[in-house]
């Protein structure tokens, strides 16, 4: 990040003339490196002419590939990976898209009126006004236009809590959707280039986002086994009619890709982008990888770029963002290196929000890094800074922990921190796919993800805090518990913290003590769903330039783009919605329909 010079302390810097001369001489030099690119681009075989080329196979790639198609225009997709989907299809595929026909028909009481305030006050003007209203006015358009092109149907994700419900317009039921079941044979053998994801449904079940709540307290409570029963019996019905039963991310990713196969879009897998390919100032192409060799894909109205972040490009992350940070701890998917930002960069595309993340607590577990929802949550378990106390309301929205892990001491960050809880915790409930009473795996002690002691003062010398001041805090915290209220940190006072949470607890569903021995800790970093910072972009999601002036025929969607939340973060799915409606914004500028 930059900030302003003081000018009382600008002895030495460089004269205007200098630095107008050195900006002349940069600018030469980009218009030089420019057209070489395009010199030598003029070279390479052409390996087809497309209406609109799409970077990226994604949720913004496909829903603008499936818009530009039922457009009227030619349209091919170029993904770097070997399989489609990318971090959409590795996700839990909730969709925060307010005032869409699924919600509304569910009877949610939302309103154009109270989608706009809710968010401008989330965002606030750090996100320009006519980006927000864009998202507004067109995203409840864009998901009726998936479910009519293509398999795609969606389920209201009752009672998930906008992240701030507080706020004017927040709605405390929620307003995200998450896709239905969907059948995997609908894609016959492209199925099995589907990407993986992030945490696979156990066997035999069909198990939905919304489902996950439940799931985790299926020991204690009633309603928690008869959705654990039922996601069985999903899964039963499923086999028996010879389906491969899809939910989630999968769900979503496979739908779009099926709705892309009936269009007739054909997505190259294994094509990496290389560069743009710019012609008299306008992006008409994109030099790409195919088959092990160099190529030009020409495109004849423009470029979308939905390529995903940088979350995996270990330079980018040391440039933009705070320490310490690092590829580890990531759950986006690998191939997210941030190749169409930088490429939209070289185009001229300026950048924003390149310090921020689709942050949460993450426990870097063997292998891959755990994305922690609901067992920081879950009452019995609290986190805990290097001092030994507390530092953050738990419950709250998990990007809020994480800038708060980062802002706190920003010399010395709480990083990594500690959720500790008690026996009693794992006993009640699930722990990622750890059954309660179930032993943890012993990889995750040798890792360091995990600590066990049979005291408190024992576990503090483990994790390196003070033993005093670990004591003094779950007394403290345990005080809280018991009275049901949270004085420091104001844990249960929003409606969002009670969605993770054991509604048997009382007085306050969020708050136990800790008190049956041995107790755990477990490491908590900074992780992420992906990267939210990429090339600004206006209200038609046209790439823009540091003036404010739009590229012409360059677009960019999703982690591609600089997110429309700004710093924050409304509810659930506020990755995926906005990366859908503005691929759709894209394809319908790119068709002359907006």
């Amino acid at each position: 990040m930059t900030t302003s010079a003081d000018p009382v302390r600008q002895v030495g810097l460089p004269s205007r003339r200098a630095v107008l001369g050195a900006s002349a001489s940069a600018g030469a030099g980009l218009a030089l490196a420019a057209a070489g690119r395009e010199a030598a681009a003029a070279d390479l075989p052409v390996l087809g002419t497309y209406d609109v080329v799409v970077i990226g196979s994604g949720a913004a790639g496909m829903t603008a590939a499936l818009t530009a198609a039922k457009r009227g225009l030619s349209c091919v997709v170029v993904e770097k990976a070997p399989t489609f989907g990318g971090s959409a299809a590795r996700s839990g595929a909730g969709i925060w898209i307010p005032n869409n026909s699924v919600v509304l028909s569910a009877g949610v009481p939302d309103t154009p009126a109270k989608a706009a305030a809710y968010l401008a006050a989330v965002v606030g003007a750090e996100v320009p006004a006519d980006r927000q209203a864009a998202f507004l006015a067109h995203g409840p358009a864009m998901l009726s236009f998936v479910m009519a092109n293509s398999p795609l149907r969606f389920r209201w994700m009752e009672g998930y809590s906008d992240y701030y419900p507080e706020l004017p317009g927040g709605l405390p039921g929620g307003r995200s959707v998450e896709p239905d079941q969907l059948d995997g044979n609908l894609l016959g053998a492209e199925l099995a280039r589907l990407n993986p994801p992030y945490l696979a449904v156990p066997a035999g079940m069909v198990v939905f986002s919304a489902d996950y709540k439940w799931l985790a307290l299926a020991a204690v409570s009633v309603k928690g086994a008869a959705v654990a029963t039922e996601c069985l019996a999903r899964g039963t019905r499923a086999a028996l009619l010879g389906q491969k039963p899809l939910t989630m991310g999968q769900s979503l990713a496979a739908g779009l890709r099926a709705g892309l196969l009936a269009a007739g879009v054909p997505v190259w897998l294994n094509t990496p982008l290389t560069d743009l390919h710019v012609e008299g100032g306008v992006v008409t192409g994109a030099v790409v990888t195919r088959d092990g060799a160099p190529g030009l894909l020409r495109a004849r109205r423009g470029v979308v770029v939905g390529s995903g972040g940088f979350e995996h490009n270990a330079a980018m992350r040391a440039q933009y963002q705070r320490q310490p940070i690092g590829t580890a701890w990531t759950v986006g998917a690998k191939e997210n290196t941030g190749d169409g930002i930088r490429a939209g960069q070289r185009a001229g595309g300026a950048l924003a929000l390149m310090d921020d993340a689709w942050w949460g607590p993450a426990i870097p577990l063997p292998g891959e890094p755990y994305f922690c929802l609901a067992e920081r949550t879950l009452p019995g378990g609290l986190l805990v800074n290097r001092a030994g106390a507390r530092f953050v309301n738990e419950a709250g929205p998990y990007s809020d922990v994480v800038h708060t892990m980062y802002d706190l001491d920003p010399t010395a960050p709480d990083i990594p921190a500690w959720l500790v809880v008690d026996q009693n915790y794992r006993n009640r409930y699930l722990f990622k796919d750890i059954a309660p009473t179930f032993v943890l795996p012993d990889d995750w002690y040798t890792s360091g993800a995990a600590r066990k002691a049979w005291s408190l003062d024992a576990l503090a010398v483990s994790i390196g805090v003070p033993a005093a001041a670990l004591r003094s805090t779950v007394d403290r915290f345990n005080s809280f518990a018991l009275k049901g209220k949270d004085t420091d940190f104001q844990r249960g006072d929003s409606a969002y913290d009670h969605y993770y949470t054991d509604p048997s607890v009382l007085p306050n569903s969020c708050l136990a003590p800790l008190w049956l021995p041995p107790y755990y800790a477990f490491r908590i970093v900074p992780g992420d769903l992906g990267t939210k910072g990429g090339l600004r972009t206006d209200a038609r999601a046209r790439v823009l330039r540091a003036d404010g002036s739009a590229i012409p025929g360059l677009y960019a969607a999703g982690n591609a783009g600089a997110a429309v939340m700004g710093h924050s973060y409304a509810g659930a799915g506020s990755t995926i919605g906005p990366a859908m409606t503005f691929g759709y914004i894209a394809a319908l500028d790119l068709a002359g329909g907006l």
